[in-house]
């Protein structure tokens, strides 16, 4: 893959983060939707890493520790990430099913978090700031 379709992965994660962040905004707060839109952030900025390296098919997979640990193979730092990556997994499928997950605040603002921390993670912010250069 070129670099600009690298870096489309990175405008969808972006954007993923995005969504969420706006939908803090309405009452009630779609919890369930906030957090599946902050795992499927995390997921992009994983996959669109996976691919900067080389893994041209990154799994279909929403289990964001198996994409972690790839990760790693790549650059040892994604260990710091990973309690993140373990937080939202469960974010990925169960969600967007009612009764598969009862989803409270706390969750919700963790995973806020969780998903801000990975976007700001050094190798994914060297990656991006190299596609944009």
């Amino acid at each position: 893959m070129d670099n600009k379709e690298i870096f489309e992965w990175f405008v969808f994660a972006d954007r993923d983060l995005t969504s969420a962040e706006f939908l803090t905004g309405m009452h009630p707060q779609p919890l369930e939707i906030i957090c599946y839109h902050c795992q499927q952030s995390a997921e992009k900025y994983l996959k669109g890493f996976l691919i900067h390296n080389g893994i041209e098919e990154p799994p279909k997979i929403h289990n964001l520790v198996i994409l972690c640990d790839m990760c790693m193979t790549f650059d040892e730092r994604f260990a710091e990430i990973k309690k993140q990556c373990n937080s939202l997994t469960k974010f990925g499928v169960q969600p967007r099913y009612p009764n598969e997950f009862h989803i409270e605040e706390h969750h919700m603002t963790g995973a806020l978090e969780h998903a801000r921390q990975i976007k700001d993670f050094s190798p994914l912010v060297e990656v991006r700031k190299e596609l944009e250069s």
